[in-house]
């Protein structure tokens, strides 16, 4: 490590005030990437600026059509929170299947978005559900939010807020995990509203993105046959020592198929730890 000053601003309004007086000092709210970057000097920041605690940002709205979640709301919030699994049990499944205990009760979904680490699970929530992020200064579509690996729609000083989520009819999150990291080689999530269907993907390249064709397939008929044929280029896929981009592509319509049985059935567990039975060769 090496020398940094740590500031507690008392409200979002003191916050943004000392990022712009020091302009090379980074926010953290969990701290479960930014301390972790810090160790291996990857990030230098002047300052930490801790936005864990400030007031206004850890609520839980859950309405008819829309779920508002605070930016500093902890994952094992979201995962354990009874209003949530009444409306989108896929979201809290996700967040239940996020890292470990410690990672769970310390990191924040603001954090996780903000970040948007090419394999984090909750950027395929926001763009799946068709999102808007709200930060101190605007309001930003999910489609508009995420722009490549590590890069979003904010602009320096720019701190979110809170993120609105349209709830779905049935929804379901898949997840592929490193079994180490508990990162997403592959996660997907699928939403369907009736009249149409969003799905997206993380961990299989640079960033979360949708599937349109899929989302065409299952629009006009929502059943996991729906989606044989349909070819996911593997061209703009990671490969890694973990995964090859022709396997992450085969996850990625195994994976489709299974999420579309989950929503049909019912999301029952984390993600990662229970799927329904598949057949024969959709096995990965």
């Amino acid at each position: 490590m090496y020398p940094t000053q740590y500031k507690r601003p008392s409200s979002l309004e003191e916050a943004v005030a000392l990022l712009a007086d020091m302009p090379e000092a980074r926010p953290v709210a969990g701290g479960q990437s930014l301390i972790a970057a810090m160790k291996l000097r990857f990030a230098v920041p002047s300052a930490v600026i801790d936005l864990g605690h400030l007031p206004g940002l850890s609520s839980i709205e859950v309405g008819t059509d829309e779920v508002v979640i605070g930016a500093m709301v902890r994952h094992a919030a979201v995962a354990s929170s009874p209003e949530l699994a009444a409306t989108v049990p896929a979201l809290c499944a996700l967040a239940a299947g996020i890292g470990d205990r410690q990672v769970r009760n310390m990191g924040t979904m603001g954090g996780s978005v903000a970040n948007n680490d090419p394999a984090a699970d909750y950027p395929a929530a926001v763009l799946a559900m068709n999102g808007v992020v709200n930060t101190n200064l605007r309001s930003i579509a999910a489609d508009d939010f995420f722009l490549g690996i590590y890069e979003t729609a904010l602009e320096p000083g720019e701190l979110i807020t809170s993120i609105v989520y349209k709830v779905p009819r049935r929804a379901a999150y898949i997840k592929f995990k490193n079994p180490a990291s508990r990162f997403a080689l592959v996660g997907l999530f699928l939403a369907d509203y009736g009249s149409s269907v969003r799905m997206a993907v993380t961990g299989a390249g640079a960033g979360v993105f949708r599937l349109v064709d899929m989302e065409s397939a299952l629009g006009a008929n929502f059943v996991p046959e729906a989606l044989d044929g349909i070819p996911v280029p593997p061209d703009r896929l990671s490969s890694d020592i973990h995964a090859s981009a022709e396997y992450r592509a085969h996850l990625i319509t195994v994976m489709a198929k299974r999420a579309v049985q989950v929503a049909i059935v019912g999301q029952t567990g984390p993600a990662g730890e229970w799927a329904p039975i598949s057949s024969g060769n959709e096995q990965p």
